[in-house]
């Protein structure tokens, strides 16, 4: 008999958001992409020490175990004159500001005990970009190349967390697609 999963978003004091160091052990993680996990236990570190990017861990707090990590970096998007009506951006500026998941990877064994984790985590990305505008610099969007080399079910996590695609050369053969969310307009998942 297979236990249905838990949802963590009703409970998210089962999980603690970490910054990554030299010191943590990473050893406990895995997932499906090889990708990934090499870019963890591989690149993660120096892209912090170069100022690349920065590296969350979301560790179950009564194991320690990681359930999940993502590297955020600052971005710049170039819209349309029909995105930035969309948004409501009457501005002249050729950029707008934003920050980029640039990798998010959820644990193989904890996709199987838990739901709602890669959500989580983006929660999590727009409660630190929320902080940006509050304390640091304006962030407007929300970004993310999804994967779908690794993942073809990628595009519909993000739309399922209210990204949109952003407008591309049409023809064009992808591994990834650029999409964004408006964090001062959001709509609930």
């Amino acid at each position: 008999m297979t236990h249905p999963k838990k949802s963590i978003l009703s409970d998210k004091r089962l999980f603690l958001l970490e910054q990554l160091n030299e010191k943590t052990r990473l050893d406990s993680f895995h997932c499906q992409i090889k990708e990934y996990n090499d870019y963890l236990f591989d690149e993660s570190i120096r892209s912090q020490k170069d100022q690349m990017a920065l590296t969350w861990l979301l560790r179950e707090r009564s194991t320690g175990s990681i359930a999940a990590y993502m590297s955020l970096i600052s971005d710049a998007i170039k819209l349309s004159a029909t995105e930035k009506e969309l948004h409501q951006l009457a501005y002249p500026f050729k950029t707008i500001p934003a920050m980029k998941i640039a990798k998010l990877a959820v644990s193989t064994a904890f996709q199987e005990r838990y739901k709602g984790i890669g959500s989580l985590m983006v929660e999590m990305a727009i409660q630190i970009a929320q902080s940006c505008n509050e304390q640091h610099f304006a962030c407007r969007f929300i970004t993310v190349d999804a994967d779908i080399e690794h993942n073809e079910t990628v595009l519909k996590f993000y739309e399922k967390n209210n990204f949109i695609p952003n407008e591309e050369i049409k023809g064009k053969n992808r591994k990834t697609i650029s999409m964004r969310r408006d964090i001062l307009f959001m709509a609930k998942p």
